[in-house]
């Protein structure tokens, strides 16, 4: 199963990491163009490295992250360890206050046959080869994928927790999240770590364009190196993993927007929908994600004028011609794409992918801003994926279509990199 490995990180100097806060950054496909255009303003922060900028934004990461070694604004740690990373978060409406454990590390790359690293998304190839030709000028990984494991016995969590009570940094970072990194250096404990992950498969949760950037580059230096041995730097991937078991892993829904649609007419649009589904007018749109949470087969649909909740009648689901196993046509997204993406709107599963006419937002607020507005013309509003559904699509071998989950929150870039 999954081999895992320490390994000496590279980390912002003893001076700047006093300021920590200033150096981290959002992910590439989180990341708002203003929040970007703040954190550039600083010459230091990762995500000259992470989202590089400018024509030549690849060579640009690469001269910049040169520079940082050679001026020593980041260096290299002295012996390998395995970084022990903590999100402290609340979410909104609750008071409990949750903590997301893990352990960022190196992991084997391994292709998806082998049946060892799941996905559970579809990615798209222009942010792969991006991802691909990052990796090639600056031959380091900038910020961790997210995987998950399954131990129901919770072994790793008490050399975690005492790791915790050394942190090395801690921010709070953008999402209002407080994240606390900690190492741990002892062979014996990141031997015992080591085997337990060598009986596990692990599932992507956040990342995949990253993980999938790391297999094609991967693959071009077998190709390029006569004497590949399989121990070189670039089989490895870095991955920060957190268990599946614990009741703080929080995924929260992505809610799809309509676009673009060449004469968009809502009353044709909803007649479609009276053979298939049961249709109930929202006077007040404010609260359509509380109105359908947890609701089998149930959206939200939102208008500029108007609002509906709509429910797939059970015996229409038997329609569904997708040749997918029968757990992934009960999935609520499978019904959401095949039923009204598909049949009422017009876009047809296989162009969904890539389609400019579909956008992606988790911001249920945002989405009626932007349905009011005008910049949409259609809000199709979802209920969360478990992570039981997640589990069940990588079983299958199957995927969902992409910007399916929203693991929350989100890694940040910045505590650690890793040099191929």
């Amino acid at each position: 199963m999954a081999e895992i490995n320490p390994f000496r990180a590279w980390r912002y100097n003893e001076t700047l990491m006093k300021n920590i806060s200033d150096l981290t950054s959002p992910l590439f496909d989180v990341a708002s163009e203003k929040q970007k255009a703040a954190l550039y303003g600083n010459p230091f922060n990762s995500i000259h490295l992470s989202i590089p900028c400018g024509e030549r934004p690849s060579e640009n990461a690469a001269r910049i992250l040169q520079q940082w070694r050679d001026e020593g604004r980041i260096q290299h740690d002295s012996e390998p360890a395995v970084y022990v990373y903590y999100q402290y978060f609340r979410l909104p409406g609750d008071p409990k206050q949750y903590c997301r454990k893990g352990f960022i590390c190196k992991i084997r790359i391994y292709d998806w046959d082998e049946n060892v690293i799941l996905r559970h998304e579809n990615t798209m190839p222009r942010s792969v080869n991006e991802q691909v030709a990052l990796l090639a000028a600056t031959r380091l990984n900038v910020s961790p994928t997210h995987g998950l494991y399954t131990d129901k016995n919770f072994e790793l969590e008490t050399d975690m927790d005492q790791s915790m009570q050394r942190p090395i940094c801690q921010t709070e970072s953008y999402q209002g999240t407080c994240d606390v990194l900690s190492v741990i250096r002892a062979p014996r404990i990141i031997e015992h770590f080591v085997n337990l992950m060598a009986h596990k498969q692990v599932i992507i949760a956040d990342g995949h364009h990253r993980y999938a950037g790391s297999l094609a580059y991967m693959k071009q230096q077998r190709a390029a190196n006569p004497a590949h041995t399989g121990q070189e730097r670039y089989n490895y991937h870095l991955m920060w993993l957190t268990n599946t078991e614990t009741e703080d892993l929080r995924i929260l829904p992505t809610h799809r927007l309509i676009k673009g649609i060449e004469k968009f007419d809502e009353t044709a649009i909803m007649q479609k929908f009276d053979r298939h589904f049961t249709v109930k007018p929202v006077p007040n749109p404010d609260h359509m994600d509380e109105i359908i949470a947890g609701k089998k087969w149930t959206f939200g649909l939102i208008f500029q004028d108007n609002a509906y909740q709509v429910s797939l009648k059970p015996e229409a689901h038997r329609e569904m011609e997708w040749n997918f196993p029968d757990n992934i046509k009960a999935l609520d997204l499978t019904v959401l794409h095949y039923f009204i993406i598909q049949k009422i709107i017009g876009i047809t599963g296989k162009d969904q992918s890539d389609s400019d006419r579909i956008e992606f937002e988790r911001s249920f607020a945002a989405c009626l801003t932007k349905v009011i507005r005008g910049a949409c013309q259609l809000a199709l509003i979802t209920n969360e994926v478990s992570i039981g559904d997640v589990k069940t699509v990588c079983r299958s071998g199957c995927t969902l279509p992409q910007k399916s989950t929203y693991f929350w929150p989100k890694v940040i870039c910045g505590f650690v990199f890793s040099s191929l």
